[in-house]
């Protein structure tokens, strides 16, 4: 199923059944997206919510030449945003021991065999285990393709800061498939 510019219409008019469809529609689309920026289903579920309620607040400023799933996933993203903006004073979202990681940036371009035989899924996995920030920063930038300077810009912090931050997250990660290729070949043994 496909969102139409007529439910779109129906959902402006408060049509229940339309927004019903179009939640439906939806959850599946982006409850994904929520789930790369939160570490539990209910953190995740209430933040699909509150993000639904901006899309359908939303609605009337809807082309109709627009990709609808495209407009909703960056309303979606921009919701998640927000929400990090607004927890990110309550949170220390910097470790001591971030700070004290030595960054390799000779290595960034070294692949790993052990991410090629993990899925998606057992990665994004992975990514919800790293410090926060880096895994917003991460999601931002390998997921949802902005630059170091629109992730500044979004998440309050200078392009060197989230340049850090991926690279704090992609060193991380690769010392988890390490260590997950490292188990697996002992278990094959």
């Amino acid at each position: 199923m496909s969102i139409t510019p007529d439910i779109i219409q129906k959902c402006i008019s408060d049509d229940r059944k339309a927004i019903n469809m179009m939640y439906e529609h939806c959850f599946h689309l982006l409850m994904p997206v929520c789930f790369r920026y939160n570490n539990n289903e209910e953190d995740a579920r209430a933040s699909y919510n509150a993000g639904f309620i901006k899309i359908l607040k939303a609605l009337n400023k809807v082309d109709d030449n627009v990709n609808f799933n495209a407009w909703a996933k960056r309303v979606m993203v921009n919701n998640l945003i927000d929400e990090y903006r607004k927890n990110k004073r309550y949170t220390s979202h910097i470790t001591k021991s971030d700070n004290e990681r030595e960054l390799d940036y000779y290595s960034e371009g070294n692949e790993n065999h052990a991410e090629s035989n993990l899925g998606y899924e057992n990665i994004m996995k992975l990514v919800q285990e790293l410090p926060k920030v880096s895994a917003h920063v991460f999601n931002l930038y390998v997921i949802e393709g902005y630059s170091h300077k629109e992730i500044g810009e979004k998440l309050d912090m200078s392009e060197g800061t989230s340049k850090w931050h991926l690279s704090t997250a992609r060193k991380l990660l690769r010392e988890k498939l390490e260590r997950l290729e490292n188990r697996n070949q002992r278990m094959v043994i």
